[in-house]
């Protein structure tokens, strides 16, 4: 009979914590030391922050999916699939594999990395009418959209609804919506240029948040920067306004104002994906609450981190956690994997600290702000430290190649603003790329354990 002899590390998620954590594992432990596997739907790790520039057409889609295969060194065995449910008692993750099959996955230790998903809220036609730009699919296919506006204004005899096809609303006045709102301005104000029977002062983008100010973490003087090349541009911004009710073919501000629009992009916030409410533990806003070293008091050999995981900032003091941030997950990734090997050879595991090194915003062109270690940039200085640290954080030089030919061929050539057709014959909204109704509930988790174990 074959039974398994080393300890099994299964870890749930592809994104920055899990792929660091993975590769950290990889290159600490000996094969005959641990099985390690991940579970992941796709194959890559996606690079979120220049998800923008996917949707704006300066990066192509493969150039941030770093591929999870290309070493012909990696020993960890992948499975093709989503977690759904993880029963802490009896150490099995129930995962659903791109096949539709429900499977069990025992474990002896866990690293929970599942990321998270677009936070939205209880407002009418919000889920069937907003885009979402959370995932590479939803990159490529709102770049789609809002050339086929143009097409579609250029084609239509009806001034009322030209007018409304070349209005686009963004809410989200954080990072991902002011990127996302910056660089598609520029593409929609490059590619008007190309139709020369519509008026380019038809055009308008509507940035609105519900907070007092954007990108607050920048500080006033920064925020205020971004804010006026924004204005400047010709982007409206709209601070403690949020959408009332979403449409077909127009929103409603909570000031009342009616925005006829076929374009609302919805990038207000995120919250932990909800495989971590199929644990029954404690949560803090709906991230795992974990120690300092980022494991789950009271259950050997369960840690979390990254978005889903509320991790103590000891850098900052005062009941902080660590927001979810890149520069956070790629760090917590590797100091649990040191954790897991430390638990697992029986040494003592390290709380987590890093201090923040700053913050990059790329607004497209030579348009950016930055604050790197507490220093404040604008113009071209910030967007080569912007683009600098996307770079470097790049993990394969494949994909650094891939990157920096992909800036050096848009700068010098622009945009051809060739949309691939795929999104013509059947609309996907915000709704249709987040399967959160795919989890299960901790008693549903237990329950198909339990049963499955009998049936063995």
């Amino acid at each position: 009979m074959n039974t398994v002899t080393r300890p099994r590390i299964l870890v749930v998620g592809a994104g920055f914590a899990g792929v660091e954590c993975v590769r950290r594992l990889e290159r600490k432990l000996s094969p005959d030391e641990a099985d390690v596997t991940l579970v992941t739907p796709f194959a890559y790790q996606l690079y979120l922050p220049l998800l923008p520039q996917v949707a704006s057409g300066v990066l192509t889609p493969q150039s941030i999916a770093v591929s999870l295969r290309r070493s012909k060194k990696y020993r960890t065995r992948i499975i093709p699939g989503g977690a759904i449910g993880v029963d802490l008692k009896s150490k099995v993750c129930v995962i659903r594999t791109i096949t539709d099959q429900i499977v069990n996955e025992p474990y002896d230790y866990i690293v929970l990395a599942p990321g998270s998903i677009t936070r939205t809220f209880d407002i009418p036609g919000l889920t069937d009418h907003a885009f979402g730009m959370k995932t590479l699919a939803e990159a490529a296919y709102i770049r789609d959209h809002v050339i086929s506006q143009l097409d579609l204004a250029d084609a239509s005899q009806d001034p009322v609804e030209r007018a409304s096809r070349l209005q686009f609303v963004v809410v989200g006045g954080g990072y991902a919506g002011t990127e996302t709102a910056a660089c598609l301005q520029r593409l929609t104000h490059a590619a008007v240029k190309r139709y020369p029977r519509l008026d380019p002062g038809l055009i308008k983008w509507h940035l609105i948040d519900i907070a007092p100010k954007l990108m607050p973490e920048l500080g006033d003087k920064l925020g205020s920067s971004a804010q006026e090349i924004l204005r400047r541009r010709g982007i409206e911004i709209s601070l403690g306004v949020s959408i009332a009710k979403a449409g077909p073919e127009e929103v409603t501000f909570t000031d009342g104002r009616v925005i006829p629009t076929r374009t609302l992009i919805w990038t207000a916030g995120v919250v932990a994906s909800p495989l971590i409410a199929t644990l029954g533990a404690e949560t803090v806003k709906g991230r795992l609450a974990v120690a300092p070293e980022m494991n789950l008091p009271g259950d050997d050999g369960v840690f979390a981190l990254g978005d889903s995981a509320a991790v103590p900032d000891l850098a900052k003091g005062d009941g902080a956690m660590c927001p979810p941030t890149a520069q956070h997950a790629l760090r917590q990734g590797r100091h649990v994997a040191d954790n897991v090997i430390a638990s697992l050879r029986g040494g003592p595991m390290r709380p987590y600290v890093h201090k923040d090194l700053g913050l990059v915003v790329d607004l497209g062109g030579t348009d950016a702000v930055s604050k790197p270690l507490g220093i404040e940039l604008r113009g071209l200085p910030a967007q080569a430290v912007a683009r600098g640290y996307h770079w470097s954080a790049l993990r394969t030089n494949v994909a650094k190649t891939r990157v920096m030919t992909n800036w050096l061929l848009n700068a010098v050539a622009g945009d051809d603003f060739v949309r691939t057709g795929f999104q013509a014959r059947k609309a996907a909204r915000l709704k249709d790329f987040e399967y959160t109704d795919a989890y299960l509930t901790p008693e549903q988790v237990r329950a198909h354990v339990e049963g499955t174990s009998r049936q063995d």
